[in-house]
């Protein structure tokens, strides 16, 4: 066949065994149907601290000049991390520094196969996470108090304002951690959490904790719903969707009694870990796609797991390894639809749409790895030979 021509996205390349599929993926799904354009980049641990992780920074800044891109998952290091890979310091999430830079919120929902019965029996349809992009966590400010002391928290405004509040008086060593917020940066969260709400006709969601966090998360909900009065309450009345706020345990109860079929808008940190349990409760950490929106139109697609790092230490070994490459393939697939739909390129939309077909008909065929076979009673295959068979379904497809 002729293969499929296209505009380059960006492609940022990861770490340890999702960086072996990434490159397997390449040479077994898409090289063989795609005249793959990409401007790489290579966000693995050893790169971004060669380059004291400049680039990452020149990945995000690349996503912003070609509105695409598609990222393989990396290691955020710990302490164990530097000794192992001899790092010359702790790098920040390399999600984070990215997330930051576009200013975009990630969306996160389950691939569902209908082979998986969920967790939890009343969900019916997808839950979708959408989760802050900006701040918390990711860019906090952390000290290991050594000895008894004071602490305090300061602000000296460019107006002259100053404020000063003791945040505790230690008597003994322990740890301190400063986070932050901005609201053009909440702002832009919530206008893509309605907007993504509008297009995709679901109800939105939004929790987090004002009645502890007084200020800190009250500012989220204050914006949210200033923003939904002003700008998208009547929308959504005309759309038949619904929007409301809750305490974050309220919300965690109302959804572990629902069908599904709704959007959960949560603070940064939140949204990590409850994308991970939503995920896990439909059957699979690995079966989640996770595409970063920034409010001026850039796309960045991901699979929403880690690097599998116990499959790949396995892996060295010289041993076969179970991984499941399914949301690592929908992250191009998203890619490769988006840049399809915003080129006006259909054979590449139809290409994104044929390849996730192919992987889901392979599931239901009974190929499938071990995850997902020790969840269907089966028995699975090697993640090649699982590729291979998706290779497979395509090539008799665009024979």
């Amino acid at each position: 066949m002729e293969k499929i021509k296209m505009n380059p996205i960006v492609e940022m390349d990861g770490d340890e065994m999702t960086r072996i599929l990434w490159k397997e993926i390449k040479e077994e799904l898409l090289l063989p149907f795609l005249d793959l354009k990409t401007e790489y980049y290579d966000l693995g641990l050893v790169s971004r601290d060669a380059t004291d992780d400049q680039i990452t920074i020149d990945a995000a800044n690349a996503v912003k000049r070609l509105h695409v891109g598609v990222k393989c998952a990396t290691i955020t290091p710990n302490a164990q991390r530097m000794e192992e890979y001899h790092l010359k310091q702790m790098w920040k999430s390399p999600n984070g520094t990215i997330r930051a830079i576009l200013d975009g919120t990630v969306f996160r929902a389950p691939i569902l196969t209908g082979m998986i019965p969920a967790y939890v029996p009343t969900w019916k349809k997808p839950i979708t996470i959408a989760r802050h992009a900006y701040g918390d966590l990711y860019k906090g400010t952390e000290y290991r108090v050594p000895c008894p002391g004071t602490a305090t928290l300061s602000f000296k405004g460019i107006d002259g304002t100053e404020f000063s509040q003791t945040v505790y008086d230690y008597e003994c060593p322990g740890v301190l951690q400063g986070i932050y917020n901005k609201d053009s940066s909440i702002e832009s969260f919530a206008r893509s959490c309605f907007n993504f709400a509008l297009a995709t006709k679901q109800d939105l969601w939004f929790s987090a904790k004002d009645t502890i966090s007084k200020q800190y998360d009250q500012t989220f909900k204050l914006i949210f719903q200033r923003i939904f009065d002003e700008e998208y309450k009547q929308k959504f009345e005309d759309a038949g969707i619904t929007y409301f706020y809750t305490l974050i345990d309220d919300a965690v109860a109302r959804v572990m009694r629902s069908e599904g079929g709704f959007i959960w808008a949560c603070k940064n940190y939140d949204g990590d870990v409850m994308s991970d349990m939503v995920s896990a409760a439909f059957g699979s950490l690995a079966m989640m796609t996770s595409v970063l929106v920034s409010p001026d139109g850039n796309f960045e697609y991901e699979a929403a797991h880690g690097t599998i790092t116990r499959h790949y230490y396995r892996y060295l070994k010289g041993e076969q390894t179970s991984s499941n490459p399914i949301a690592t393939i929908f992250a191009w697939s998203g890619a490769l639809g988006k840049r399809g739909e915003l080129d006006e390129n259909e054979r590449l939309q139809k290409f994104a749409s044929d390849l996730e077909k192919a992987c889901l008909d392979t599931v239901k065929a009974g190929t499938m790895t071990g995850d997902l076979a020790n969840l269907c009673g089966r028995k699975g295959v090697n993640s090649l030979t699982f590729l291979k068979a998706v290779r497979a379904r395509l090539e008799e497809k665009y024979a």
